[in-house]
């Protein structure tokens, strides 16, 4: 059962590969760079700001930092833990493919689904009351995670298990934001106006 999904896997990554063309390849190796996306987190930290405030924000900017980098960590613990071959580094299907970028670590399970979907899943849970059309920010996330398919370093397994990783960090973040939150932002700023109120 367990070589029979393997083989599936590998027979959609090669179609998913195999879809690909020169001409798009510059776009998507350009897609797949986190520093690309630069100007959308610029964006949507400034609409966060007017919509959540100055302290809310600052508050998701240090959860995203310790989001990251804890699902970063513990994605690279796996990868090593199971050394699965990228789909580049895989003799038997590696010739047969599309080889856009080579890189030489392991695969499962990809840390560019795992971030960007706990990511969107953090700011989805935290701006869907106050920001219109916030769910629009998974796309961002399947697109960036897409890449990684396109250029052949990850098998659709790899996503899929990321994209699951991301979820249940992303909520988990969403519950720490929430308890730092009403146990200190929400009580400072209760305390600051009932202490404008009384001047």
């Amino acid at each position: 059962m367990l070589e029979e999904l393997l083989r599936l896997d590998s027979n959609l990554l090669v179609y998913l590969n195999g879809l690909g063309s020169s001409w798009r390849d510059p776009i998507w190796l350009a897609i797949t760079r986190q520093e690309h996306w630069t100007p959308l987190f610029l964006f949507l930290l400034y609409v966060m700001y007017k919509k959540l405030g100055l302290q809310q924000t600052l508050l998701a900017i240090g959860v995203i930092a310790l989001l990251v980098l804890f699902t970063d960590q513990t994605t690279n613990f796996v990868k090593g833990h199971y050394g699965r071959l990228r789909p580049t580094n895989n003799i038997l299907i590696n010739m047969g493919m599309r080889q856009v970028q080579m890189r030489y670590s392991f695969s499962f399970w990809s840390g560019h689904a795992a971030n960007s979907m706990a990511v969107a899943m953090f700011i989805y849970l935290i701006a869907r009351k106050q920001i219109k059309y916030i769910g629009f920010f998974f796309l961002w996330s399947l697109v960036f995670a897409y890449s990684r398919i396109y250029l052949g370093l990850h098998y659709p397994s790899d996503i899929l298990s990321g994209f699951f990783f991301g979820i249940i960090m992303g909520f988990l973040a969403y519950l720490l934001f929430n308890f730092i939150n009403k146990k200190y932002l929400i009580p400072r700023m209760e305390r600051r106006n009932s202490a404008m109120e009384n001047e």
